[in-house]
C-alpha cells in the first residue's frame, strides 16, 4: 500500500511542478494549426479522388 502511495504523491508532484503546460494563446495557435491543416489534408485527398474517378470512368468508357 506504501507503493501505491509513494506513486500517487510522485505522480501529482511531477504533474503540478515539473511539467511545463502550453499557454492560452499557445493553445489557440496550435488549434488553428490542425485545423487549416487538415482542411488542406482533406481539400488534397478530395481532389485526388475527383480525379481519379474521372480517369477511371472514362476508362471504363473506353472499354464499355
Amino acid at each position: 500500500m506504501e507503493n501505491i502511495k509513494s506513486y500517487l504523491k510522485d505522480t501529482y508532484v511531477e504533474f503540478t511542478e515539473k511539467t511545463t503546460w502550453p499557454t492560452f494563446s499557445d493553445l489557440q495557435k496550435s488549434t488553428v494549426l490542425v485545423a487549416v491543416s487538415t482542411i488542406i489534408f482533406a481539400l488534397i485527398i478530395f481532389l485526388m479522388d475527383k480525379g481519379l474517378s474521372l480517369v477511371l470512368e472514362n476508362v471504363y468508357k473506353l472499354f464499355a
